[in-house]
């Protein structure tokens, strides 16, 4: 038997995906080369934002030409979109078989073993209304493992779900209240992780550093900085970690200390602004304004130097004026992110700000949107060009698209660099001196 499964959205959907793939190798199911010739298919969706859902429905479309080729084949919908929609998704024009939510994903595999005709649809999915009628995290199961062998790179989910219900986000009805995973149980992961040869992890979390857990034996208490502290001390042949997401407000002094005094600990914090006005802060449910933000940044600077920073912003929120605009351009033009993902804002059913209304015209949301990309993109240039010339640590991820006699990584920055070495140093990290920039990739030679 064969599967196919494709991911969308969050780096928490790839190391589901992967816990999937893991569970499916494990039973004797072999990976499809193409959806063509799978008896399972998976789609593991995400719902943050309409351009995601939309190109789900795409595909969906697709597999319904697939299944007239290949009617035994089963279409199998999970993560947040199915959450969120759950049974919208079967009509009897759907190819759809079956629909699991963010808290059942793990019953796939049961069913999967279990029967060899699948029942039409278990439901799981409803449209949240409010922070009462919320999904039960006390349902979520964190798998073993979230890694299949072969990779050096991992991801490691240490907690799920949301407590800031952010007016425009629709995380935490999708993704239940935050429920933080035993320690033991993520220490004992990165051991088998190390065992398997993995040279980097990233902590996972949709607030990874409001982590927080109280063994109810022993009464110890475990919160962000503690646990990634002890995760550095602890690990070896581990030489990276990192941790997304990070939520403005839960980033404390301890955890900038932690990482100022580590070693392994990577130099690179996404740290989502979203807009410099406090008036549309506050409109958004941040639970911070633009000094909070602007103080914490330099306190990060002034204690990690060489801390490179990235960003989220929305443009064209919801009673978004030029004014409020302006003080965003503005932030973003004195902050000097290295990177930041920018977006204008799409209204998502079943969020407050759904109810706000959408009173800015795509046409200004694109403008908007353009002149930030366009102030970034001169920003990262600028960054990058004063890299030229220095060396720097790169863990080599694989070929260059380009050129297979060259390997492309990341540095500690999680900044990419094409350079020249051979197939063996796959996998390992490598120092590399910075020639030159192109486009936004630089492109280096290996000096060991």
């Amino acid at each position: 038997m064969k599967y196919w499964i494709e991911t969308y959205g969050c780096q928490m959907n790839k190391a589901e995906s992967e816990a999937l793939e893991l569970a499916l190798n494990h039973n004797k199911w072999k990976e499809a080369e193409d959806p063509m010739e799978a008896d399972l298919t998976i789609i593991n969706t995400c719902s943050v934002r309409e351009t995601a859902e939309t190109r789900i429905w795409g595909r969906i479309g697709y597999y319904k030409k697939v299944k007239k080729n290949n009617p035994a084949m089963t279409l199998i919908i999970t993560g947040c979109m199915a959450e969120r929609l759950g049974n919208k998704f079967i009509n009897k024009n759907s190819p759809v078989d079956k629909v699991f939510g963010t808290f059942t994903k793990n019953k796939i595999i049961d069913s999967v073993l279990q029967k060899t005709i699948f029942d039409p649809i278990f439901p799981s999915g409803q449209n949240f209304a409010s922070e009462d009628s919320m999904p039960n995290n006390q349902t979520y199961e964190f798998n073993k493992l979230h890694t299949t062998e072969g990779k050096f790179k991992a991801f490691v989910p240490i907690m799920n779900g949301c407590n800031n219900f952010c007016s425009y986000c629709i995380v935490p009805y999708v993704r239940g209240r935050e429920l933080s995973r035993n320690p033991e149980e993520i220490f004992s992961e990165i051991e088998k992780l190390e065992t398997m040869g993995v040279k980097e992890i990233t902590l996972l979390g949709q607030n990874v550093n409001s982590y927080y857990y109280e063994d109810k034996e022993t009464g110890e208490k475990l919160d962000f900085p503690f646990l990634l502290k002890k995760i550095s001390q602890q690990v070896s042949s581990i030489e990276w970690i990192r941790f997304l997401t990070s939520h403005p407000k839960d980033l404390s002094e301890k955890l900038i200390s932690v990482i100022a005094e580590s070693t392994n600990i990577c130099r690179h914090i996404h740290l989502p602004l979203q807009s410099g006005s406090d008036v549309i802060l506050k409109k958004m449910n941040r639970k911070y304004n633009s000094d909070f933000y602007n103080t914490l940044i330099k306190k990060i600077k002034d204690n990690i130097p060489d801390m490179s920073i990235t960003t989220d912003i929305i443009v064209g929120f919801p009673g978004e004026t030029q004014e409020d605009y302006n003080m965003t351009y503005d932030m973003i033009n004195s902050i000097k992110f290295n990177e930041a993902f920018t977006y204008y804002y799409n209204p998502r059913e079943g969020t407050n700000a759904f109810n706000f209304g959408d009173d800015i015209p795509k046409e200004e949301k694109i403008k908007r949107l353009s002149e930030v990309i366009k102030l970034q993109r001169k920003i990262s240039i600028m960054k990058k060009k004063e890299k030229i010339g220095t060396t720097f640590k790169v863990l080599a991820e694989g070929f260059s698209k380009n050129n297979t006699t060259e390997l492309i990584g990341r540095t500690e920055s999680d900044e990419m660099i094409v350079f020249n070495a051979g197939q063996d140093r796959i996998g390992l990290y490598n120092i590399v001196k910075i020639l030159f920039l192109k486009g936004n990739t630089f492109i280096g030679e290996t000096v060991k």
